[in-house]
């Protein structure tokens, strides 16, 4: 790895004083700003991270508390970027010590993708995942977290950097990473997706017992500023994935791509938003269920190992929009990329290892009954405003699509996009169709 360029080695941070800070950020180039919690001058992406070099990362860590003032950062020994997630651009690096330190293989996360304006859309969700790492420092925290090792956000570029351990997949006792949306290659989905859930119960019992010191607004989290969606559009998504089911039946189970199913969509659909804001107003007015969660712990935000006393066991990384929410948001999130077969056979079991394990650490007792149909609910509107057009999206994303291709075809199976968006709007589409989209509306 080349050394920092000579303006980074030649100036002189205060680490007492934020203007002589951004006067320093201001000699690097136009991707450092200055934390908004630290004060430290952070990259916007791994290029600038490749220029700031041991100095940054040792000063960092300083600042953040994970270093010491008699130990440095010496060495850059490995650096490789990597795709994934819908966010910002990614980095798995090595380091060396001048003495024994903490975690030498480190992950970089930035909010920023300069080259992606669609992903670097996303940069503010990293801001609650900034403040969410410094609570995780705290002693007996009831979820295990990749170690952070240093955290910051600055709130007026929506530019913010995480730098955490490495999860050593496959190794050490741990299960290999398992991809979303495949996990018919994942063995034991039921016990694997209790121990999920089991974790993202646990931090919000905690958070209602107000075990967790957390503070980052009171806004429900979102991917996004809701697309515009009236009835004529609605109608028109209906009848497009009418077609789409009828020219690719092997892309859907055949309960979802029936005639009678898919025409029923065009009377129920429209009362559900028409009655979208009524909905909304259920989930959040039930502080009950309102409690600090991980908003998208699919599996691939998981990582697994087993205890010889507790069985499987699982941790929770990539924290972005974490917040207080209804936890049938996070359910959701949780289980949106599993089999339909999960939700057919198992949901009501999930949910009630959910339930126990939530108020065993600090959350009321829940009614299961209620928590499926918030689940259910939560899934509907989410599923209509976000996930109805992934007909759209397949076929233009997908080349050669024809009557006889399947999920499992290359072209779908190998492309994060396309793979998961149409598992999750299957799964939707799956839940009206068992549930009945009008017997899902609050009453």
């Amino acid at each position: 790895m080349p050394g920092p360029p000579r303006r980074f080695r030649d100036t002189v941070i205060s680490h007492s004083e934020r203007d002589t800070a951004s006067a320093y950020a201001r000699t690097l180039s136009r991707v450092w700003v200055i934390g908004d919690a630290t004060g430290t001058p952070i990259p916007a992406d791994p290029d600038a991270l490749r220029d700031g070099g041991t100095r940054f990362l040792t000063d960092a860590f300083r600042r953040f508390g994970s270093l010491g003032d008699d130990n440095e950062v010496t060495a850059v020994t490995a650096w490789a970027e990597f795709a994934g997630g819908s966010t910002g651009r990614k980095l798995a690096l090595s380091v060396k010590y001048r003495r024994p330190g903490p975690h030498r293989d480190l992950f970089a996360k930035f909010s920023r993708d300069l080259d992606d304006p669609e992903r670097d859309a996303g940069r503010t969700q990293m801001e609650s995942e900034v403040a969410f790492a410094a609570a995780t420092r705290c002693d007996g925290f009831p979820v295990t977290v990749p170690t952070v090792l240093f955290a910051d956000y600055h709130r007026a570029s929506g530019t913010g950097i995480l730098l955490t351990e490495r999860i050593p997949f496959g190794r050490d006792g741990l299960e290999p990473q398992y991809a979303k949306c495949m996990d018919y290659d994942m063995p034991d989905q039921v016990g694997h997706y209790r121990a999920l859930l089991a974790s993202v119960a646990r931090l919000a019992g905690a958070d209602c017992r107000g075990a967790i010191e957390f503070d980052v607004g009171a806004g429900v989290p979102t991917v996004g500023p809701r697309p515009h969606l009236d009835r004529a559009k609605l109608l028109r998504r209906v009848d497009r994935l009418a077609d789409f089911a009828a020219a690719h039946p092997d892309l859907l189970p055949e309960s979802v791509r029936s005639a009678p199913f898919l025409t029923s969509l065009r009377d129920t659909l429209p009362e559900l938003l028409r009655r979208e804001s009524d909905a909304w107003e259920l989930l959040r007015s039930d502080t009950d269920l309102t409690a600090l969660c991980h908003w998208n712990a699919n599996v691939d935000n998981a990582w697994f190992w087993r205890d010889d006393h507790d069985g499987l066991q699982c941790g929770l990384m990539d924290w972005g929009c974490v917040g207080r929410m209804n936890v049938a948001m996070a359910i959701w999130g949780a289980m949106c990329s599993a089999e339909t077969d999960l939700w057919d056979g198992h949901l009501r079991e999930l949910l009630d290892g959910f339930a126990h394990e939530f108020r065993r650490h600090g959350g009321p007792g829940v009614d299961v009954d209620v928590l499926v149909r918030h689940v259910l609910l939560y899934a509907s509107v989410m599923g209509m405003t976000w996930l109805l057009d992934v007909p759209s999206h397949v076929r233009s994303t997908v080349r050669d699509l024809d009557a006889y291709s399947t999920r499992f075809d290359p072209a779908i199976r190998d492309v994060e996009s396309v793979r998961c968006r149409l598992q999750m709007m299957t799964n939707v589409l799956n839940l009206w169709a068992t549930h009945g989209v009008v017997d899902i509306l609050p009453a």
